[in-house]
């Protein structure tokens, strides 16, 4: 009795042959029409936050630093889901920023910094 193996090989060859190719298909049409785009870097901002013992709807920001406080131009952010407008901010090492919500802390707080490139983060998503 003798069996015949001699086809199974060149068969799944040609399959990882044609996996390989459509694989490859898919990573360069992801380049060519633009579906891979310029993925920027996470902002480094160095911060701590208390709220105002003598104004509960204000949060005092402690600035400890960071490779890119010095391009961090405004504040924005929401207080349990409402918004407050932003808050523009000169940021240094050391110096104290006191952002007014209007709205009194209780809950979530979200806050977003703006950058001087256009770019933005949160900053702050914390619970009070």
């Amino acid at each position: 009795m003798k069996r015949n193996d001699d086809a199974v090989s060149p068969v799944i060859g040609v399959i990882l042959m044609v996996a390989i190719t459509v694989i490859l298909a898919a990573v360069i049409a992801a380049f060519v029409f633009g579906l891979v785009g310029n993925i920027g870097g996470a902002k480094v901002v160095g911060m701590t936050t208390t709220i105002n013992s003598s104004n509960p709807d204000t949060i005092d920001i402690l600035w400890q630093g960071g490779a890119d406080l010095a391009s961090l131009q405004d504040i924005s952010g929401t207080v349990n889901g409402t918004s407050f407008d932003p808050v523009n901010v000169t940021p240094s090492i050391g110096s104290i920023s006191t952002i007014n919500t209007t709205h009194d802390i209780e809950g979530r707080v979200v806050l977003v910094g703006e950058f001087s490139d256009g770019s933005e983060q949160i900053l702050l998503d914390k619970g009070f």
